[in-house]
C-alpha cells in the first residue's frame, strides 16, 4: 500500500486542565492522528465523557462480510487512541449473517458508560434481507480492562431502519432512526438502564400538523440531542415543500427542531429557518448540539455552498436569524457538525476552493470554525488535503470513487479544556488493490484510494 503518513503529524497534547480554560484568541493548531485499519474505513464519529474519555466509531470499509463492522476506538483526550475492534461483532444469529456498518453513532454517557448504535443488515440463509438497527452498551472505556466483549449488544427494530443517531441524559439513553420503509417517519427508543433495555416512544413529526405533511416521505433527519441543563430531547430535520414541488422532486429547505420535555413520549416541532423552495438545505445532515452548562441550542446546515447556523436560547421555541459559518477559500463546504460547551461553539465542515462539490478538479479540507463576537473565524485543520474530486451528496445514488468520505463527520468538545477533537476521513493516505473496494471510480483501475479515520485534537 502506498503511504502519505509523512505528512501528518502526531504529537500527544499535554495533561488536561483542571477547569475550563478560555480559548486562545490566536488560530488554534491541531495534531493529527490517522487511525488505520487494513481494510479502511469511513464516516467517523466522536464523543468525549466528561472526564475526558474518547469514544470513537467508524464505517469499516470493503463491502466483505468476512471484515464488515464497526470499528471502535478509545482514549484519554491528547492521547493516541487504542483500537478496540469491532463493536457490533456479536449480533451473530442461528442461521442468519448480520454484520454492522451501514451507519454509526456513538456517545460517551456522563455515567461513565459507552453507548452506540449501528445500522446492521440481517441475511438469511436464501439471501434475503432486512436492514435493523443496534443499541449497544458498554462498560467505561476508561477501565484499564475495557473489552468490546463485555458490550451489550442488542437488535432493536428491524422495520425499515435507516440512519441512526444516540444520545444520552444520565442513565436515560435515546435513539432516533428512520423508518425507510414507512413514510421516512422518525422513530425514537428509550433506555431507562443505560442502554441495556429499550422502548418505542413519540416520534418527532407525527402529529406536527404542517411540519408533519412537510417531512411525511420528505426529510432528512440529523442528530438527536439529550440536554442535562434541561432534561429535554431535541431531534433536528431538513423536511420540503408539499404540493407540487414534494411529489416532483426532494428539495428539504425548511430546517426543523422538534422538542420532548417527557422524555420522548410527545413532541413539538419549530421552524429553525425557511429558505426559498426548491432549495435544499440537507448537504448532508442538518446537526443539532446543546451546550449542556446553559441548554442553548445551535443549529447548523448547508445549502451545498455556504454553511449557516441559528441559535435558541428558549428551548428551541424561537431562533435566532441565521449566520453563516464558512468563508472563502471554503468557497463551497459541505458536511458540517456543531459541538458546544461552556459558551465556545465549534463548527467543522469539509471545504474546498472550487464552485461546486461536483468538480472534478476539487481539492478537500477540513475546515474548523469558532464563534466569537456575533461571527466566525475560520481555521483549515489539515495542511494536505484529504479528498481530491467529486464529494456527492446523493447517497446511494452517487457514483463509484464520488462517496468515498460517505456522508458525515463530527466535532466533540474536551468538558476539562474546552479543547476540540475532530475525526474525519482522509483517502489520500493509502491505496488499496482489493477489487471490492468502492472507492475506485468508473475509469481507475486498482490500486484505489483506500479511506481511513483520522483524529485531529486542538493543541
Amino acid at each position: 500500500m502506498h503511504s502519505r503518513l509523512g505528512d501528518l503529524v502526531v504529537t500527544l497534547a499535554t495533561a488536561a486542565f483542571a477547569v475550563f480554560a478560555v480559548p486562545a484568541l490566536s488560530a488554534p493548531s491541531f495534531s493529527l492522528t490517522p487511525l488505520l485499519l487494513s481494510n479502511g474505513s469511513s464516516e467517523p464519529e466522536i464523543s468525549i465523557g466528561k472526564d475526558g474519555t474518547m469514544g470513537m466509531v467508524s464505517l469499516q470499509w470493503l463491502f466483505d462480510p468476512a471484515s464488515y463492522g464497526t470499528q471502535l476506538w478509545t482514549g484519554s483526550f491528547g492521547s493516541v487512541p487504542t483500537a478496540q475492534g469491532v463493536i457490533d461483532g456479536a449480533l451473530q444469529h442461528p442461521g442468519k449473517t448480520i454484520f454492522g456498518a451501514g451507519d454509526a453513532d456513538v456517545d460517551m454517557g456522563s455515567t461513565g458508560r459507552l453507548h452506540a448504535t449501528t445500522l446492521i443488515f440481517l441475511l438469511n440463509p436464501r439471501g434475503n434481507a432486512k436492514i435493523g438497527v443496534s443499541g449497544i452498551s458498554c462498560p467505561s472505556p476508561a477501565s484499564p480492562t475495557f473489552s468490546v466483549m463485555a458490550c451489550a449488544q442488542q437488535v432493536i427494530d428491524t422495520a425499515g431502519a435507516d440512519r441512526p443517531w444516540i444520545t444520552s441524559d444520565g442513565q436515560h439513553v435515546y435513539i432516533s432512526y428512520h423508518d425507510s420503509g414507512n413514510s421516512s417517519l422518525v422513530h425514537v427508543q428509550r433506555s431507562d438502564d443505560d442502554g441495556l433495555t429499550w422502548k418505542r416512544v413519540g416520534e418527532p413529526i407525527v402529529g406536527q400538523g404542517r411540519n408533519t405533511a412537510q417531512a411525511t416521505f420528505n426529510n432528512e433527519q440529523g442528530n438527536i440531542v439529550a440536554d442535562p441543563f434541561t432534561h429535554n430531547v431535541y431531534d433536528i430535520y431538513a423536511a420540503g415543500e408539499t404540493g407540487i414541488l414534494k411529489a416532483k422532486t426532494f428539495t428539504p429547505n425548511h430546517v426543523i427542531v422538534s422538542r420532548s420535555s417527557d422524555m420522548g413520549k410527545s413532541w413539538t416541532a419549530n421552524l429553525v429557518f425557511a429558505a426559498d423552495p426548491g432549495s435544499s438545505q440537507a448537504n448532508i445532515f442538518p446537526a443539532l448540539a446543546v451546550d449542556p452548562t446553559n441548554g442553548h441550542l445551535y443549529a447548523v446546515w448547508s445549502d451545498g455552498q455556504t454553511v449557516s447556523l441559528a441559535s435558541s436560547t428558549d428551548q428551541g421555541t424561537t431562533w435566532s436569524d441565521p449566520i453563516q459559518v464558512s468563508s472563502a477559500p471554503a468557497t463551497t463546504a459541505i458536511f458540517p457538525w456543531v459541538a458546544a460547551y461552556g459558551g465556545v461553539v465549534d463548527v467543522v465542515y469539509y471545504g474546498t476552493t472550487s464552485s461546486s462539490n461536483l468538480d472534478p478538479g476539487a481539492s478537500w479540507h477540513v475546515y474548523f470554525a469558532q464563534l466569537s463576537g456575533g461571527s466566525f473565524t475560520q481555521t483549515q485543520v489539515n495542511a494536505a488535503a484529504n479528498h481530491l474530486g467529486v464529494i456527492c451528496t446523493g447517497g446511494d445514488t452517487c457514483g463509484p470513487g464520488t462517496r468515498n468520505l460517505l456522508d458525515l463527520f463530527k466535532i466533540a468538545i474536551d468538558p476539562q479544556n474546552g479543547k476540540a477533537a475532530i475525526i474525519y476521513t482522509d483517502d489520500t493516505l493509502q491505496t488499496s488493490s482489493d477489487p471490492n473496494n468502492f472507492a475506485c471510480a468508473p475509469t481507475q483501475a486498482p490500486p484505489c484510494p483506500l479511506p481511513q479515520a483520522v483524529l485531529a485534537q486542538q493543541n
